[in-house]
């Protein structure tokens, strides 16, 4: 989701121009802690920086925030920090996934190689953490250092299934959880946490960005399969070409034909669609219903998030929140 469609959610000016500011804050943090002794690393982050990210986690951070207290210039630190984090993530899937664009330009590790591309993400991984050591807090080193793990163990979990087609509908919600879902959590409790919240409001918070999260994953899977190239960024279908099974296909394969399924098989071997067209396999999802069946899950996972922000008071932030959640499930990129 673009800022602007987050302005649209915003029912006060005034809130969206607060946001605003702070988001220019963020971005000002970013580009000065991302300046290492190593040009190859500030280059790496600057490249990152300017292309054009949703910066929907330092969003989401900012809002809880904002929401349950008065976080001051912690959040926009740690808003800094999930964005670095995030962009570390980012680094390191394209080089596992040997991707070729991301965001509609040249992913990084085609620009500077494999080799670069894995120690400058190592680096931002460590620079996020040592901005985060400044607050002093053990919590949210805590959270912080759960969550790097839970995002490295759902990468691994991925690459035990990279190139299968006995992937589970389970299988795809871990990755789903360890991936993303963990990330939108982790934002949502570090907001309480600078904003000096309850532990209880901790918890219901990330129970809301956690499924906000689940919802956001299992659109972008379906996006893979159905948005425009220039919308998404990179090309589509590019799941099933990296070898993944995701969970369109799981719902899809549990119907469909042994000649389906060998189409299927076919991409997954030869990690293109030379011999099998990506408009086969878009037959196969929609004649099977997988990508409907994705979509109605992500809808419950965002009525659940509706509902545990609910429980909030009415305030220009909550509903800010409330329309980002009703839109994730109906994003078009």
């Amino acid at each position: 989701m673009e800022i602007g469609k987050l302005e649209q959610v915003v029912s006060s000016p005034g809130l969206f121009d607060l946001l605003q500011q702070d988001l220019r804050q963020v971005e000002k943090e970013i580009g000065l802690e991302s300046v290492a002794s190593v040009e190859a690393v500030t280059t790496i982050a600057q490249y990152l920086q300017s292309s054009g990210g949703k910066r929907l986690r330092p969003s989401l951070l900012l809002l809880c925030a904002r929401m349950v207290g008065d976080p001051g210039q912690s959040a926009v630190r740690m808003a800094a920090v999930v964005e670095i984090l995030h962009a570390a993530t980012l680094v390191h899937d394209d080089v596992i996934d040997m991707a070729q664009l991301r965001r509609g330009r040249p992913s990084t590790n085609v620009q500077w190689g494999n080799h670069t591309c894995v120690l400058s993400g190592d680096w931002l991984y460590m620079q996020a953490f040592h901005i985060a050591l400044r607050e002093r807090n053990f919590h949210i080193l805590d959270v912080l250092i759960g969550l790097t793990q839970l995002m490295v163990e759902g990468e691994l979990i991925q690459l035990e299934r990279v190139g299968k087609i006995d992937v589970t509908a389970a299988d795809c919600m871990e990755i789903a959880d360890r991936k993303t879902a963990a990330l939108f959590s982790a934002c949502a409790r570090l907001g309480a946490v600078v904003a000096g919240a309850s532990s209880e409001v901790e918890e219901r918070l990330g129970e809301y960005a956690w499924n906000l999260g689940m919802a956001f994953q299992l659109m972008d899977d379906v996006l893979d399969f159905t948005a425009r190239e220039t919308t998404l960024g990179k090309p589509v279908g590019g799941d099933l070409r990296e070898g993944k099974v995701t969970l369109p296909l799981v719902f899809a394969l549990e119907t469909a034909s042994a000649e389906e399924r060998q189409a299927v098989e076919t991409v997954l071997r030869e990690r293109s669609y030379h011999s099998v067209a990506f408009s086969q396999i878009l037959s196969i999802l929609e004649r099977h219903g997988g990508i409907a069946r994705v979509m109605e899950r992500a809808q419950q996972f965002t009525d659940r998030a509706q509902q545990a922000l609910g429980e909030f008071p009415d305030s220009p932030c909550q509903r800010a929140l409330m329309g980002i959640t009703a839109l994730m499930a109906h994003r078009d990129h």
